[in-house]
């Protein structure tokens, strides 16, 4: 029996009509006998074409409040019937069911419903059953049926038949069951995300992926999936990369901490913020950020918490930069940053992001709660004698916030609501200590006076101790070490000031 089919018989039962109608004047012109439901009954009628009621196929109306139209032996053994399978045939002559080559569906819009803030009375009732089941017997049977299972396959469906004349190959039908069964699973899951509540329960289902250039390295293919063009609008530039989209994250989960701040600024690298700073104008915010680390921004990620204006854009310019996102810019300021034919620019739109965070492991995931405690004074105390100052609690909140967007383990210097240098991603915290410092003293950066910011507790008093000679008078660190005491002990000795906040930050 031949793979390719000629559609001689359709049945179409859609919410959606948008983009319905040429399909159906090509199946009309093809000869194909149309069978319908509902609304979408009336909508091929008011097309001048002819239509066959469900009901008179099943000698049952439409009931229940519309809840059953085609839930039907006639109905389902038309779509299912296997066309080479003798007993098949037999069994369609006797039961006298019409055959039928396409089922076209859109499924009532449960995530939209839900979306709006809808009832749970209004929710239930967008659960589509006929819908589903069509979609899926169609799809079972791709070897004789065509799936078509939402407006987003009408144009693809258009172009098939149109350029088939009315006939479809078995890789085409394939295909449209692969779309279909995708979007049968997104729709369940959608539907049992909404009724769950037990935390050992993980089920996602993304419908819009983005095949990227390569992964991290080129020879590791890449894609992402998530709603990028909802979270941002791209003004300029190349393509995203894996690493592109790795390093926005970051920036948008550290920017995140400062949204209420004065204008601030911030360079990250590698999922690590190298400079970032809080001033009266984002141009100045800018320049401080970059004093940080001038040689690590190169080719670096940059964010701001407000928008860039045309002198910031000016600074901005004579950097060589992979992306610039802000809330928004000036005309001139995006005018200057476009010279730079390559430059990523970005506008972040007001978007909420997951609350959870997901990542392979092992032979499966991990997930967890996203971690949106942010230091504050209200979680600040005092531990020694020595208490900080008002502007070292300034920075001690400032340093933290930093701390708790960078890899473990980590040091962070600040002074004067500007990040000074850090230790980021080390085996031990001695190591991230002494990295730090020997940044800062790279770019000549003056310690004395600054503040430390750790991601999780100090188990011996030797970081503290290396610290103080370097010139830190404040520190803030979880706590909860056995040993808490050495280190409280050394500081009040030598006048330096400690605070806990009963949080660690580990970022992994």
């Amino acid at each position: 029996m031949s793979t390719t089919k000629t559609i001689q018989s359709a049945l179409i039962s859609v919410f959606d009509k948008t983009g319905l109608e040429p399909i159906v004047r090509q199946l009309h012109k093809q000869n194909a006998t149309i069978y319908s439901t509902g609304g979408t009954e009336d909508f091929i009628k008011n097309l001048g074409i002819p239509v066959v009621p469900v009901e008179d196929v099943t000698s049952y109306p439409s009931i229940l409040g519309g809840r059953v139209k085609t839930l039907h032996p006639k109905v389902f053994g038309g779509i299912l019937n296997r066309q080479d399978n003798p007993t098949d045939i037999e069994q369609m002559k006797e039961f006298n069911i019409p055959q039928i080559d396409l089922v076209i569906v859109d499924l009532y819009p449960f995530e939209k419903t839900v979306a709006s803030g809808a009832s749970e009375a209004d929710a239930i009732e967008k659960i589509d059953i006929g819908g589903i089941s069509l979609i899926r017997a169609a799809a079972k049977n791709f070897k004789d049926t065509v799936i078509v299972p939402s407006v987003a396959e009408y144009e693809l469906f258009l172009g098939m038949i149109t350029q088939g004349n009315g006939a479809t190959t078995i890789e085409q039908r394939k295909y449209l069951a692969t779309r279909a069964f995708h979007v049968s699973s997104n729709y369940d899951s959608a539907i049992f995300n909404y009724f769950n509540t037990e935390d050992t329960f993980y089920k996602e289902s993304i419908a819009n992926g983005q095949v990227l250039r390569y992964g991290e390295n080129p020879h590791q293919k890449g894609f992402f999936f998530g709603d990028f063009d909802a979270m941002f609008t791209k003004i300029h530039g190349k393509e995203l990369s894996y690493n592109n989209l790795l390093d926005v994250d970051a920036a948008v989960n550290l920017i995140a901490e400062f949204k209420d701040n004065e204008p601030t600024f911030a360079i990250l690298k590698h999922n690590n913020a190298c400079g970032l700073a809080t001033r009266k104008t984002m141009k100045e915010a800018y320049l401080a950020s970059l004093a940080c680390d001038p040689t690590s921004a190169f080719g670096g990620v940059l964010m701001a918490n407000g928008k860039i204006d045309t002198e910031t854009a000016k600074e901005i310019n004579s950097l060589f930069c992979e992306v610039v996102i802000a809330p928004s810019y000036d005309d001139e300021a995006l005018n200057i940053l476009q010279e730079k034919k390559n430059r990523i620019i970005l506008t972040i739109n007001n978007v909420p992001l997951p609350q959870r965070q997901v990542r392979t492991c092992l032979n499966g995931l991990l997930v967890q709660d996203k971690n949106n405690i942010t230091d504050t004074k209200e979680h600040l105390k005092n531990v020694t004698i020595t208490e900080p100052t008002n502007q070292e609690v300034e920075d001690l909140l400032f340093a933290s916030k930093i701390c708790k967007n960078t890899k473990s383990n980590t040091i962070v210097f600040a002074k004067n609501n500007t990040l000074i240098a850090s230790g980021t991603g080390q085996t031990s915290r001695v190591d991230a200590l002494k990295q730090a410092i020997e940044k800062a003293n790279t770019f000549q950066f003056d310690l004395h006076g600054a503040v430390m910011a750790s991601d999780a507790f100090f188990p011996f008093p030797d970081c503290v101790e290396i610290a103080h000679d370097a010139g830190i008078t404040a520190v803030i660190q979880p706590g909860g070490s056995i040993k808490d005491e050495l280190s409280i002990n050394y500081c009040n000795e030598n006048k330096v000031a400690m605070v806990f906040t009963g949080t660690r930050h580990f970022k992994h």
